[in-house]
C-alpha cells in the first residue's frame, strides 16, 4: 500500500499543542515564533508582490495581531508605505503581541483606529482573526471584511482567511477572500474544505523551523487528523503493468443503472471504468436504455436488465458492482438495490442508490458510499447546513452509520474510511456539473475490479478524478463536461 500523502492537515486543537510544543522546545518562546511568523509572510508577500508599495495591515486584538505588527514594521523598514488599522480593543491584546505592537509603534508607524476606504493600498493583510475563531461575525468586524473584499488591493491573509473556521471550513458569517494565505507551523484541514477553498488563495505553509510537525521530537507525537491526497499520491500508488499481462489480470466490474431518460449517466461511469484500466467492463440498463449505451461505446458489455434475475448470472461473473448511476427511485431501481445488497462483493454505491439505501439503511464493511452533501443529509436524516457546517463530523456520522468508506464529494471531497481521514487538494468549480458524479464512481469501481481495497480505491479514485478535472480546466471551467475528463484519466493512471 502507497503511503497516502506526507502532508499531514491538524485541526484546531491539534494545531495548539504543536504551537505549545513548539514553545516549549529548547530556544523557542511564544514572542520568538511571533516574530518569524510575521518575517516569513512578508518574505512571502515580497515574492508574490515585488514591487507593490502601498501596504495597509488590518489587526484585530489576539494574537493574530502579532504578526501582523511584524509585517508592518519589516515593510516600512523596507521603505514602503505603511497604514496599520486596528479593530477592536488593545487591551485584549496577550503579553507578545503587545511588545509586538509596542515595537512597532518605537519604529514611528501610528494606529488607526477609524476603519476608512482601501482603496488606496496596493495590498491588505488581513491579521483580524487566527485559528480561535468559532462564533459568527457580526457588526463592525463584518463590515471591516466586507470592506476588504471590496477592496481593489490584492490581500494576504495571516494563517487563515478571518472568518473561516480552521477545523471545519465553514465561513462563520462572513469571510476574507484572500489571494493568498500564509499558515503557520502546519496545515489547517479547514483550508482545504468546506468554505475553504474558495477564500483562501493561494497557500504557503511555514514551519517557522519546526523541522517536521507531524513526526515526534522531544516530547510525544502529535499526530495529524488528516493527510492531503495530491497528484504525487496517484504517482506513488499507480505501478507499471506485467508486459505478459492479459484483459482477465485487470478485473471485471458490473455497473448497474441507467433508467429511461438517463442512459448518459451509466455510459459515463461505464467508460470510466474502462479508461482506468479495468480489462472487463459490464453494464446493465433498463431495456429502454441499453442499446443506446452499447451504441456510445461499443467496448462495454451492455445487459438489458427488465429484473433482478436478468443479471443473476452475471453477477457471479464480476468481481466488483457500482451501482447508482441513473439509477432513478422506481420500484424497477429498488429491485436492483436489494439484489445486490447481499452479495459479498465490494459495492460502489452512488446517486439514487443512496437515496434509496437512506429509505432503509443498512451497514457493511466492503462498501464505498460516494454522496453529495444533500444526499449525505438524506442519509443521515439531518439538513444540507448542517452537513456544510462540519463536513468531517459528517463523513465520520456516515461512515459509522453504514460502515466502509465514504467519499463526502464537494470541494476538498474528503475520504473516511474509519481510520484515516483523506481530504482531496484537487478539483475546480468546473466540475459542478452533471455527470462527474458517474465518471467519480465508474472510477472507484474500477480500480476495485483492478485489486486495490475499497479504502484505497476510494482515495486513489477520487484524487485521479479532481486532479483529472484540474487537468481538463486548463482550458477553462466554464463548460467543461463530465466526459472532458476520459484523456486527462487515462493519462493519470499510466
Amino acid at each position: 500500500m502507497a503511503r497516502v500523502s506526507s502532508v499531514g492537515l491538524y485541526d484546531e486543537a491539534a494545531v495548539r499543542a504543536l504551537d505549545a510544543q513548539t514553545v516549549r522546545r529548547a530556544g523557542n518562546s511564544g514572542l520568538k515564533l511571533m516574530v518569524r511568523a510575521g518575517t516569513d509572510a512578508y518574505g512571502e508577500l515580497k515574492r508574490r508582490w515585488p514591487r507593490s508599495n502601498r501596504i495597509t495591515v488590518v489587526c484585530g486584538s489576539g494574537n493574530n495581531a502579532g504578526d501582523g505588527y511584524v509585517v508592518a514594521r519589516l515593510a516600512k523598514a523596507d521603505s514602503r508605505s505603511v497604514r496599520v488599522l486596528q479593530l477592536g480593543t488593545l487591551n485584549s491584546l496577550g503579553d507578545d503581541a503587545r511588545a509586538c505592537l509596542e515595537a512597532m509603534i518605537a519604529d514611528g508607524i501610528e494606529v488607526e483606529s477609524e476603519l476608512s476606504s482601501l482603496d488606496n493600498a496596493d495590498i491588505v493583510v488581513d491579521a483580524i482573526f487566527g485559528i480561535g475563531l468559532s462564533r459568527p461575525i457580526r457588526g463592525d468586524l463584518a463590515a471591516a471584511i466586507e470592506l476588504i473584499n471590496a477592496a481593489r488591493a490584492a490581500v494576504m491573509s495571516l494563517d487563515i482567511p478571518s472568518g473561516i473556521h480552521a477545523s471545519t471550513g465553514a465561513r462563520l458569517g462572513t469571510a476574507v477572500r484572500a489571494d493568498l494565505t500564509v499558515t503557520f507551523i502546519a496545515s489547517k484541514q479547514g483550508l482545504y474544505t468546506g468554505d475553504g477553498p474558495a477564500f483562501t488563495g493561494h497557500i504557503v505553509l511555514c514551519d517557522l523551523g519546526v523541522d517536521d510537525a507531524s513526526e515526534p521530537q522531544i516530547e510525544p507525537q502529535i499526530k495529524a487528523t488528516a493527510r492531503l491526497l495530491d497528484a504525487s499520491y496517484i504517482d506513488a500508488t499507480m505501478a507499471p503493468r506485467e508486459r505478459t499481462a492479459h484483459k482477465g489480470d485487470h478485473g471485471h466490474v458490473l455497473l448497474i443503472g441507467g433508467a429511461p431518460g438517463y442512459g448518459g449517466a451509466i455510459r459515463l461511469a461505464g467508460e470510466a471504468s474502462a479508461r482506468v484500466g479495468s480489462g472487463l467492463v459490464s453494464v446493465a440498463a433498463h431495456p429502454k436504455v441499453a442499446d443506446y449505451v452499447n451504441i456510445q461505446r461499443p467496448e462495454l458489455m451492455v445487459h438489458r436488465a427488465a429484473q433482478p434475475s436478468d443479471i443473476s448470472g452475471l453477477l457471479k461473473r464480476v468481481n466488483c458492482v457500482a451501482i447508482g448511476p441513473g439509477l432513478g427511485q422506481q420500484a424497477w431501481s429498488a429491485a436492483l438495490l436489494g439484489a445486490v445488497l447481499p452479495l459479498r462483493l465490494p459495492l460502489v454505491v452512488d446517486a439514487d442508490a443512496l437515496n434509496l439505501l437512506a429509505a432503509e439503511p443498512t451497514k457493511r464493511d466492503n462498501w464505498v458510499l460516494t454522496p453529495h452533501p444533500g444526499e449525505a443529509a438524506r442519509l443521515l436524516g439531518v439538513t444540507t447546513a448542517e452537513i456544510k457546517a462540519d463536513r468531517f463530523n459528517a463523513a465520520l456520522r456516515l461512515q459509522q452509520m453504514y460502515g466502509g468508506c465514504v467519499v463526502l464529494k464537494g470541494a476538498g471531497s474528503i475520504v473516511f474510511d474509519g481510520d484515516l481521514m483523506a481530504v482531496v487538494g484537487a478539483g475546480n468549480p468546473g466540475m459542478a456539473t452533471g455527470g462527474m458524479g458517474d465518471v467519480l464512481t465508474g472510477i472507484i469501481a474500477g480500480l476495485i475490479a483492478q485489486g486495490f481495497p475499497a479504502a484505497e480505491a476510494a482515495r486513489l479514485g477520487t484524487c485521479v478524478h479532481a486532479v483529472a478535472g484540474d487537468s481538463a480546466a486548463r482550458r477553462g471551467e466554464r463548460g467543461l463536461l463530465a466526459s472532458d475528463l476520459f484523456e486527462h484519466i487515462r493519462t493519470l493512471v499510466n
